[in-house]
């Protein structure tokens, strides 16, 4: 007659070892989500379900970023291991590109294989984020911590670059002070600057002929497409007129059209898109007119990358 408690004792073991599986169970899907969440793998997914479904012809007419390789995976830049790479810009005259250092702040031109050609200062900047190159020597850089925008001209010649030299515009105060206008890219075909709040990610439109002289205000544009953690960079395909739009905290690289509407993605993790490592912090993109991609990482990190045809 003792025994006959045993079968309860043996049924509340085995509950409890059942509660405590379903416990972890509960933990891991938390943290899962919790993942996918923060890395917005769950909007990505349905952008790669439909990826699925693009026809050779829709593929052919975008930038098509799932095909894109990297071919310079994670290269330095030379004596600028205490810098912070901020962005890059493709000039179409030089053949060059021009990127800005946001911790000690200056310009510098690389090649398109990432060698430096040359340093220049930028003198009374304080936290230049986003460089873009307007043509004919100009080049447009915003400057996260004053607001400002200064549209700068460069030569061959130029080795300095002081901020009273050049036209200013006050870009006005942001959601979010400590993170305001980072991106920058300048949209030949529409004749304007796209400009871009790093959170919560919001994109601006400024008109402009090519010139010094900005026309009227900054014009907020629809954001819905943008569900992203952050706004780190853009840049334009000048070929479809398409937008990239950089998110290093989502490590992820978005295509939009011209109606602003999600077209393909790259992730910057590891192990895809030809990378070895995650990209650790990704803060530029831009594209030259053969639709080639070139990328700056903090601190000093280059990337090349280039469709497999």
């Amino acid at each position: 007659m003792a025994t006959q408690p045993l079968p309860k004792l043996k049924t509340a073991r085995r509950s409890r070892f059942v509660m405590r599986w379903y416990s972890w169970l509960l933990l891991v899907a938390a943290a899962v989500y919790g993942l996918v969440f923060a890395m917005h793998w769950d909007d990505r997914g349905l952008l790669w379900v439909m990826e699925r479904f693009e026809s050779p012809a829709e593929k052919k007419e975008s930038i098509w970023l799932p095909d894109y390789r990297a071919v310079i995976d994670a290269k330095q830049l030379p004596g600028m291991e205490k810098d912070e790479a901020s962005d890059v810009s493709y000039d179409p005259q030089t053949k060059t590109l021009f990127a800005v250092m946001g911790k000690n702040p200056f310009l510098v031109e690389l090649t398109l294989q990432g060698d430096v050609l040359r340093k220049m200062p930028l003198v009374g900047w304080s936290n230049p984020e986003g460089v873009a190159v307007m043509g004919n020597g100009l080049l447009a850089i915003t400057d996260e911590r004053s607001h400002l925008l200064s549209i700068v001209k460069v030569d061959a010649d130029t080795r300095e670059l002081n901020i009273a030299s050049f036209p200013k515009y006050d870009l006005g105060p942001s959601k979010n002070q400590n993170k305001a206008f980072e991106a920058i890219v300048w949209d030949a075909r529409n004749q304007q600057l796209l400009l871009g709040e790093e959170r919560p990610p919001v994109l601006f439109s400024w008109k402009s002929d090519g010139s010094p002289i900005l026309q009227g205000d900054k014009q907020k544009l629809s954001s819905d497409e943008l569900d992203i953690r952050n706004l780190s960079a853009l840049a334009i395909d000048s070929r479809t007129g398409h937008t990239l739009v950089l998110s290093a905290d989502s490590h992820l690289l978005l295509e939009l059209d011209e109606k602003g509407e999600q077209v393909s993605f790259m992730t910057l993790l590891g192990g895809f898109n030809g990378l070895k490592k995650t990209i650790p912090r990704a803060e530029g993109v831009t594209m030259d007119e053969a639709g080639t991609l070139y990328m700056v990482s903090e601190p000093n990190l280059f990337y090349r990358f280039e469709k497999q045809r």
